[in-house]
């Protein structure tokens, strides 16, 4: 049985033209056969990602959703940079093919990558895929074995010194994410300024300084369909730059649901992490610090932060549908989620709890 992601039809308002596409693509890829088909990998909630074949090349493209008023979110030059510069030092890493800066032709940058054919747990395995408790407990290891090695490169030495500003990423981070919340506003959610107010006040020293992914989680990750333990390739590097390594992990835990949370949590699930063997996130803070020899120190307020910045993606997200920039029915209920986010973040940041 193939477990592999396929692609689909393209979503009703998010179709490519395919008259300025074609010819792009012929005067880049010279030689290919007639064949032109362009589909959709349908899953993701931010960047647009199709599958593409041209004659026998066969290429992935990303986009920019339609009509997203955040930019600084979908930069695909940024993307292309570092991807280009990361494959060689980190295989997983997708290998990049072509970038087109050209508004006239797809109405946005794009830029295609070679494909990885894998297998993709998302909220659930497959169906009919053998995912026991000793294959679940193997990949929450070489998942988080995965992230250190991430960050333990040597991003100077690839040429990405320049791809981020360590100094005072956190406060940054706190501060931009907090003004992005209010920017696309649609609900009064009290926990906001709870929230907002003590990230602020508590805001750690930095851990130090790493190439991290920012959204590295069960759906970004492409598995060996032979290995399920063996990570053959991590997506969707739009958020990806310097900064702080802690924060990538208290990313991970934003989206790690284990099996006794509240049924508001289990709602929001993102992968099969509260299936029997799969790690808790104190298991998964523990095999962090031993594969990476880090001190794994304030894992409260960056798994609060993460699920403040969370709440704000899908806010962001649930913002386009709220205006009717898309039609995509997956995003109206994320409102509820939103306020789920917020809600746990606030309890984790009182209790000390993660």
């Amino acid at each position: 049985m193939d477990f592999c992601d396929k692609p689909a039809t393209i979503r009703p308002g998010e179709e490519l033209n395919l008259e300025k596409l074609e010819p792009f693509l012929r005067a880049h890829f010279p030689g290919q056969g007639e064949t032109f088909l362009v589909q959709q990998y349908r899953s993701g909630h931010s960047n647009l990602t199709y599958a593409v074949q041209l004659g026998e090349q066969r290429m992935v493209l990303r986009r920019p959703p339609f009509g997203s008023k955040v930019k600084s979110a979908h930069d695909m030059g940024r993307e292309f940079r570092v991807l280009s510069r990361l494959h060689a030092a980190y295989p997983p890493a997708p290998k990049v093919l072509l970038y087109c800066d050209d508004d006239s032709v797809l109405g946005a940058p794009f830029y295609s990558m070679q494909p990885v054919s894998g297998v993709i747990v998302r909220k659930d395995p497959p169906a009919g895929l053998e995912f026991t408790p000793a294959i679940a407990r193997s990949v929450c290891q070489s998942f988080m074995d995965n992230l250190a090695k991430l960050h333990s490169i040597d991003y100077a030495a690839i040429g990405l010194a320049d791809f981020g500003k360590p100094q005072g990423y956190l406060e940054r981070q706190v501060r931009g994410w907090i003004e992005r919340y209010y920017g696309s506003k649609t609900h009064e959610i009290p926990e906001v300024e709870k929230l907002s107010a003590w990230m602020q006040q508590n805001l750690p020293p930095s851990s130090g300084a790493s190439l991290i992914h920012n959204d590295y989680k069960f759906d970004n990750v492409v598995l060996d369909p032979n290995d399920l333990t063996e990570i053959i390739g991590v997506l969707d590097w739009e958020m990806s730059t310097i900064g702080d390594p802690l924060s990538d992990l208290g990313s991970v835990l934003s989206y790690w649901v284990e099996a006794g949370d509240p049924d508001g949590l289990q709602n929001l699930r993102w992968g099969p992490t509260n299936y029997p063997g799969s790690m808790t996130r104190s298991e998964l803070v523990h095999r962090y610090a031993q594969a990476s020899g880090r001190e794994v120190r304030n894992i409260v307020f960056y798994l609060a932060f993460a699920r403040f910045k969370l709440a704000v993606i899908v806010q962001q997200i649930y913002y386009r549908y709220h205006l009717g920039l898309t039609k995509d029915p997956r995003f109206a209920t994320m409102a509820e989620a939103v306020r789920i986010l917020l809600q746990t973040g606030w309890h984790g940041a009182q209790t000390g709890a993660i």
